[in-house]
């Protein structure tokens, strides 16, 4: 079928004018920022990415593989749901409205959940892909960022007014695998680079439990069928454990949560974010209950199930040998070691917040806590030095001080919108005061839980109020927001 993209806008030469916001990056997070700023007028925005195209975990697009977010969690639509942006509008644009009506879907397939994305980076002006960004340096009293064409390899400059990092994670390799991977070990995210030899190979090692390592362990069980094909699944969890997915476990992924996360003392909020692994590190239900069903499956008739399943398991140290790779573990409750010897492994061991050299310009200037972490207040804005006035905003790198929803694709769009208020100095977005039933905490100066009534939903529409900005931190003051979606305050 033939893509209907809304008619894109000519973008302004970047050299020849001041941005108010410039992104760095464009995964999904700082594309919802594109989406919701390309509704607020005239707010002068740019977003850069040195990939050639929006691309989203390639090598984890597995068939059959879905968002662990409901499809309201798209870009923009939990923020403004009358953004062309949707979910929706772009089944629209594809003719898919109905078989997605019958389909009764609430959790839409990832390779369909990348394609949208990638309609939507298409069609926004202001996202430049191709443009990998080298610095980014205060001077005066704008930011100057600097990036070349991948393309031609010309190089370039912009100044803004704020800047936000949207640069994503990167893939963790544990430190006894330093130095060795490449085809015999790899890291998930190269999974289907890798899985036609992944799955002629003898014997192959998958390592971790969280949902990635669940969805490439499924997919190898029920593709290396062979009598003499086994397949290891090791992890450090206590268990192979299902994420927690109650109404009420949910809401620690509202904003409510963040902002009281974000208020308790450092060392508070260092033991909590460990402690809540099931939240965010843990596997679905669903992926649980399918690889039960295949093993159970294999088992039929006195069926030989040439697989290993083993918690609490600490790879120690790993060589190269001519077979393939030697792992030295240790099991946790017996505290024994054992060894494991495999042709192939799969590091599913997830993924951490980059630390780009980009920002080396700007390092003395970021205030950091005690942790030597940037400190980050409640709006996104990574505190820096007094005498630097344009903000530097995150996103996806703020576990330690807003928890647990950081990297989650629910809270992506109310993220972009506060950032977007923040910048803008007023509630060009009107968000909702509660979110959630669960009241987290008591507030300043409080000596019991509030008792607030509840008519229709988590939040009443008469305390509702447009969400608090900083005096004086916006670019604009004014500015009306583009009609018929968000609203301001009176």
């Amino acid at each position: 079928m033939t893509e209907r993209l809304p008619a894109p806008r000519r973008a302004p030469d970047p050299g020849t004018v001041v941005y108010d916001l410039v992104g760095v990056g464009i995964g999904p997070f700082n594309l919802a920022l594109a989406a919701l700023a390309d509704r607020v007028e005239p707010l002068r925005t740019l977003f850069l990415d040195r990939a050639p195209a929006f691309s989203w975990h390639p090598g984890l697009l597995l068939d059959g593989t879905t968002l662990q977010v409901p499809f309201l969690a798209d870009l923009v639509t939990l923020v403004d749901p009358t953004s062309p942006w949707s979910f929706l509008a772009y089944l629209r644009a594809h003719d898919r409205l109905y078989p997605f009506y019958f389909a009764e879907r609430l959790h839409v397939p990832r390779r369909e959940y990348d394609h949208y994305c990638r309609w939507v980076a298409e069609a926004l002006p202001a996202c430049r892909f191709g443009s990998d960004v080298g610095s980014v340096s205060w001077e005066g009293d704008l930011y100057r960022v600097e990036f070349r064409d991948t393309a031609t390899g010309e190089r370039h400059h912009v100044h803004a007014r704020h800047v936000v990092l949207g640069i994503g994670t990167e893939p963790v390799v544990p430190e006894p695998f330093a130095g060795l991977l490449g085809d015999t070990v790899l890291h998930a995210a190269r999974y289907l680079d890798h899985r036609a030899d992944l799955t002629d190979a003898e014997d192959v090692t998958v390592l971790g439990s969280g949902q990635s390592g669940a969805e490439v362990f499924l997919d190898l069980l029920r593709r290396r069928t062979g009598p003499s094909r086994r397949l290891t699944w090791l992890t450090r969890s206590p268990a192979f454990a299902p994420m927690e997915y109650s109404k009420l476990g949910l809401e620690h992924f509202t904003p409510d949560y963040t902002r009281y996360f974000h208020a308790l003392p450092e060392p508070v909020r260092d033991r909590l974010v460990p402690e809540q692994w099931q939240l965010y590190k843990a596997i679905s239900a669903d992926t649980i209950a399918a690889i039960h069903d295949e093993l159970y499956e294999r088992g039929i008739a006195g069926g030989r199930v040439r697989a290993t399943l083993m918690p609490d398991v600490t790879v120690t140290c790993a060589r190269a040998t001519r077979e393939g790779v030697e792992l030295g573990c240790r099991h946790g409750e017996q505290d024994r070691a054992f060894t494991v010897r495999t042709d192939r492994v799969v590091l599913a061991t997830g993924y951490a917040q980059r630390h780009p050299a980009l920002l080396d310009p700007v390092k003395d200037l970021i205030v950091r806590d005690d942790a030597g972490r940037p400190l980050i207040d409640l709006h996104h804005r990574v505190v820096l030095a007094e005498h630097v006035t344009g903000g530097l905003y995150t996103q996806n790198a703020e576990l330690h001080s807003h928890g647990v929803g950081t990297p989650d694709l629910g809270l992506g769009a109310h993220r972009a919108a506060t950032i977007l208020n923040s910048v803008c100095g007023d509630a060009v977005y009107r968000l909702p005061i509660r979110t959630a039933f669960t009241t987290f905490g008591l507030a300043a100066g409080d000596t019991e839980p509030a008792r607030r009534p509840q008519r229709g939903g988590a939040t009443d529409p008469a305390e509702v109020r447009n969400v608090a900005v900083e005096p004086g931190s916006g670019a604009h003051r004014g500015r009306t927001a583009a009609p018929g979606s968000p609203t301001r305050s009176a």
